[in-house]
């Protein structure tokens, strides 16, 4: 899944960890969001999109769900 939270931490200074630790998760799990090997669940989803103050929606690309 392609997302926007790289980019998002990129503009806001913020390291991988910085972001981990602001929405309850490892670096590592941000790693693998960014890098597209794990699908972030809802819940931290909705954490990562209300960090940035966007929607779920803005964050991730959620084109490939919908037909």
């Amino acid at each position: 899944m392609n997302t926007k939270i790289k980019e998002l931490r990129k503009a806001n200074k913020l390291s991988q960890e910085e972001l981990a630790v602001a929405v309850g998760t490892t670096r590592q799990t941000i790693t693998s969001i960014e890098t597209g090997k794990y699908i972030a669940s809802l819940p931290l989803a909705y954490k990562i999109s209300h960090f940035f103050g966007l929607t779920i929606e803005e964050v991730f690309d959620l084109s490939e769900y919908s037909e």
